[in-house]
């Protein structure tokens, strides 16, 4: 049988802000890796606007590109 990714329940904002690391942290890994939409359980909309913010934040150097 395969293994089923446990889906975190995270509240999602109306309106995401590239500068609200603590948020967009909750949707990378401990590696700093993008967690799947299928992994937050977030809309799809949601899910790109929030990837979106993620790339932004690490070009602006408020998140790391990978963990040390």
């Amino acid at each position: 049988m395969a293994y089923q990714a446990e889906r975190e329940e995270i509240e999602i904002k109306k309106f995401i802000d590239y500068k609200d690391v603590a948020y967009l942290k909750l949707f990378t890994n401990p590696h700093a890796k993008m967690l799947s939409k299928k992994r937050t359980g977030v809309p799809s909309n949601k899910q790109r606007e929030i990837m979106q913010a993620i790339k932004r934040a690490r070009y602006m150097a408020l998140m790391p590109y990978i963990a040390a």
